[in-house]
């Protein structure tokens, strides 16, 4: 009985993700999408937008004078953080804070390197950005 009770104990606590891991891997998923993206704004010849609120995070592309939502793209599509609220924060700070957070990919090919934190709780994690298109977890 307590050898059965320790293995239950066991899966059950693998089964359970804490929330760093649950944060690592919605960034590891941000640090791609954030990749795709800004090799998508130069290929349209078009600015991307990634846009991250505490529940959710979405990409949209300028059309015109409007930032439109990329509803018929499949990877970058709206999704919703695994666990929320998530507080995010960007490295220099934008002008104004703006919320929600928005971080813009322009048609050159360098950009200004940045480090956008996502937190829950006492769990952290940042992807920063070279400027020149590698972008890491850490």
């Amino acid at each position: 009985m307590v050898i059965a009770g320790i293995m239950l104990g066991v899966v059950s606590f693998n089964a359970m993700p804490s929330e760093r891991q649950v944060l690592q891997n919605d960034a590891q998923r941000i640090a791609l999408l954030l990749q795709l993206a800004r090799d998508e704004a130069i290929v349209r010849n078009r600015p991307i937008a990634f846009e991250a609120e505490s529940d959710r995070y979405r990409f949209l592309q300028r059309e015109e004078n409007t930032w439109q939502i990329l509803t018929q793209d499949e990877l970058l599509r709206e999704r919703e953080f695994k666990r929320s609220p998530v507080l995010l924060s960007i490295s220099p700070p934008q002008a104004g804070e703006a919320v929600p957070l928005r971080i813009v990919f322009g048609r050159e090919p360098v950009d200004k390197p940045f480090v956008l934190t996502l937190s829950i709780g006492d769990a952290h994690v940042a992807v920063r950005a070279d400027g020149i298109g590698h972008f890491v977890v850490e």
